[in-house]
């Protein structure tokens, strides 16, 4: 039995299509609060892609502070480091990033790891002997 590969799609369109779109043409697949984002910044994200596409053509790693930045198909397969409030994460966008933002691929809080309990936080340790 031949398997075939199945094409990653967004919304029945191949990246090829997509990356065929302008920006504008896109904000119709995409779900009413990721448009409304996309159609009043749209500016600001065409300019950003040409940013990227020019440093990441140099061979550079091109970093941003902009965690609002929807993803576009124009960004996808490019690798982008996204500030976390510390540091600058790596992000390869792939196509099931299509929509979303940078930031929610970028952390800003660390998981908390929690230790024993010191003296005093239990009850069972708020009265030790003294002996």
């Amino acid at each position: 039995m031949i398997t075939k590969k199945k094409e990653l799609t967004y919304r029945g369109k191949t990246i090829e299509e997509l990356k065929g779109l302008e920006v504008r043409e896109f904000a119709k697949f995409l779900p009413s609060r990721q448009r409304r984002t996309l159609l009043r910044n749209f500016q600001v994200i065409e300019n950003f892609i040409s940013r990227v596409k020019k440093k990441s053509d140099k061979g550079k790693f091109p970093k941003t502070h902009k965690r609002d930045i929807v993803i576009v198909p124009g960004l996808v397969g490019i690798k982008i480091g996204v500030y976390s409030g510390k540091e600058f994460v790596p992000v390869e966008i792939t196509i099931e990033m299509l929509g979303h933002k940078l930031g929610e691929f970028a952390p800003s809080r660390r998981r908390i790891q929690h230790g024993k309990a010191g003296v005093g936080a239990t009850k069972g340790s708020k009265h030790k002997s003294k002996k």
